[in-house]
């Protein structure tokens, strides 16, 4: 047996090569219980009550994780992150978005009203223009509101990071869900309040005019 074998052995087979190869021939039973006895010496001797505490509180966390890992799987976050956060975002931004055009349309027509106010009498000129004042006053709204809906959307595309994160760390845990929708209930009028529908996915006014077309 050669000495790079004998490295890769374990403790106890390489005692008895040791010894096999340094005696030649058959050693007594005492020789080998003690070789024995060392070996499971080594293993168990160090371990003492802290150790079995430690190895204890060890399986115990373990447990403790792998329970947590079950209860996220079952919350689907893989839901949360890829769907319902991503369907609020883009609800936030054509709120954004819907809001910022009303304004520049109502700015519009202040500014029509303005060019008006200047053709008629001194005294309704004047009470037209501290009117457009007043609605250009108040569409400081958009602004406000604006930005503060940026945060909003901001502070969500955080939480979907974190939350790809997790599920990257769960790993096969952690199953993409694919839920088919559920038939909407004709009776259910809850079911029948989808809303407004976001810029890319309304349908064109173009398809429905020749879908009214097509009856004549």
């Amino acid at each position: 047996m050669t000495t790079d074998l004998i490295g890769e052995t374990p403790p106890l087979h390489q005692r008895l090569a040791l010894a096999r190869e340094e005696a030649r021939q058959p050693f007594p039973r005492e020789e080998v219980v003690e070789i024995v006895t060392a070996v499971l010496t080594s293993m168990n001797g160090d371990v003492s009550a802290n150790d079995l505490k430690l190895y204890g509180e060890l399986e115990s966390l373990a447990r403790y994780i792998q329970h947590a890992k079950r209860e996220i799987a079952a919350i689907r976050p893989d839901d949360i992150g890829g769907e319902h956060i991503a369907s609020a975002t883009d609800e936030l931004d054509a709120v954004v978005g819907a809001t910022e055009d009303a304004t520049n349309k109502i700015m519009d027509s202040c500014d029509e009203i303005g060019v008006i106010a200047g053709k008629v009498d001194p005294e309704n000129g004047a009470a037209l223009n501290q009117a457009v004042t007043r609605i250009f006053e108040a569409c400081n709204f958009q602004d406000i509101t604006g930005q503060r809906i940026t945060k909003v959307v901001r502070t969500l595309k955080h939480i979907e990071s974190r939350i790809d994160v997790l599920i990257a760390v769960l790993g096969d845990e952690v199953q993409k869900s694919h839920k088919s929708a559920a038939a909407a209930d004709p009776n259910d009028e809850a079911s029948l309040l989808n809303g407004p529908q976001l810029p890319g996915n309304a349908i064109d006014q173009s398809e429905i005019d020749k879908l009214l077309a097509s009856f004549d």
